[in-house]
């Protein structure tokens, strides 16, 4: 069987591995309650629903898309982007429609880097930027994100040689896994750290929807000249539920957008026209679907969060996205926690390092299953005897 060098080097996928022991546990028996994933666990709102089957009813959804998007979509992406963020995009020349935010990922190294050349991503990082790193045959430089920071890139501590040879940077908040959000300020800073050392940067706001606390995490387009070097993905897996349907959007610098839609002409012809229109209803129509969500999710870790402390698991709960990043408890690496709490729990967690070196000793929590289950989980994690509550 032959198989090209690109597929043949690319790394192990690390969430089908999880899966895999997820389902040796399933079938020895176990009940298992599965917090290391990030599907989610809701359906999609039920009026985005009928505009698809309103959609799919009508014979001129039926044909191949326009190459980049029916019009339709991409002004209600510039509208989305005016309503939530009072940023001005360009329907026609700002915005590229994606399946997916995943593929928009891979595909930017594939469509704006040549062989040899570096990109910068940040550890720890979603597991899949390192796709794109393999199949265009370029080379990357991580970029640690540190408690102590924050879990904010420092750009100072990257090396000249670095900063010369960096092509593309990429950011992702609210972080995953980490959970943690960054401020308009902290975006002017990556503008003028691109603009000195010509790097373009791609924001990844993948759970730009979902905010505690009554904050809503902000846009990487409200800081001034981010159009100049950058552009953001936005997905409407996380916020509207629709992660089955593969459909995002990438907004901002017209040269990446152009440089996207151009490898996207030659891999597809967009999307099921009739799911471009169910994204028009999520992105214009009531947004209670969206606050009702984050609602849920809010309630979810306020419990995951109080739960944990009251076993004397102290943690920090987390300001967005639907994921916890806890620590690990010292004796254990992220592997064996996460090990342990599968066989002897059956409580899935995803461990820290498959997201980075720098993900060692951590474990990913994902908000994504209901309040008594999670209850549930953290009782079951209590019976191991691996916290006190007097050495909290």
């Amino acid at each position: 069987m032959l198989i090209a060098n690109r597929v043949r080097n690319m790394p192990p996928h690390f969430f089908s591995s999880l899966v895999k022991k997820v389902d040796a546990a399933k079938a020895a028996g176990l009940d298992i309650i599965n917090l290391g994933r990030g599907n989610p666990d809701q359906p999609t709102p039920a009026h985005i629903i009928k505009a698809l089957q309103q959609a799919a009813e009508r014979p001129d959804t039926h044909g191949y898309s326009p190459f980049d998007g029916i019009p339709e979509l991409r002004n209600a992406i510039s509208a989305f982007y005016k309503r939530e963020y009072d940023v001005d995009v360009d329907p026609n020349t700002e915005v590229a429609v994606l399946g997916g935010s995943k593929i928009g990922l891979v595909e930017v190294p594939l469509a704006m880097m040549d062989e040899g050349e570096l990109l910068l991503l940040p550890d720890p990082g979603y597991p899949d930027y390192l796709s794109g790193v393999s199949l265009a045959n370029i080379t990357y430089e991580t970029m640690p994100l540190l408690k102590e920071n924050g879990f904010m890139p420092d750009f100072d501590a990257l090396s000249e040689d670095v900063k010369q040879r960096a092509k593309i940077m990429y950011l992702n908040y609210p972080n995953n896994p980490t959970s943690a959000v960054a401020t308009v300020p902290f975006f002017e800073e990556a503008v003028s750290f691109a603009k000195e050392n010509d790097i373009f940067i791609l924001h990844d706001m993948a759970y730009g929807g979902i905010g505690f606390d009554g904050e809503k995490p902000v846009s990487f387009m409200q800081a001034e000249g981010a159009k100049d070097i950058g552009i953001e993905m936005y997905t409407l897996s996380k916020t509207y539920n629709m992660a089955g349907w593969r459909v995002a959007f990438a907004v901002g610098n017209r040269q990446m957008i152009e440089a996207i839609n151009k490898l996207q002409h030659h891999l597809f012809i967009s999307i099921f026209p009739a799911v471009q229109h169910a994204a028009i209803a999520a992105l214009t129509e009531d947004q209670a679907c969206v606050r009702e969500l984050t609602a849920l999710y809010e309630t979810r870790r306020n419990i995951l969060i109080a739960e944990c402390k009251r076993i004397g698991w102290e943690v920090e709960a987390p300001k967005a996205s639907f994921f916890a990043w806890l620590t690990v408890p010292p004796g254990y690496t992220s592997e064996t926690f996460a090990d342990i709490l599968l066989q002897q729990a059956g409580v899935v967690v995803a461990p820290g390092h498959g997201f980075g070196t720098h993900g060692e000793g951590y474990v990913r929590v994902g908000l994504l299953a209901s309040e008594e289950r999670i209850a549930e989980a953290v009782r079951r994690i209590e019976k191991l005897g691996i916290f006190s509550v007097s050495e909290a």
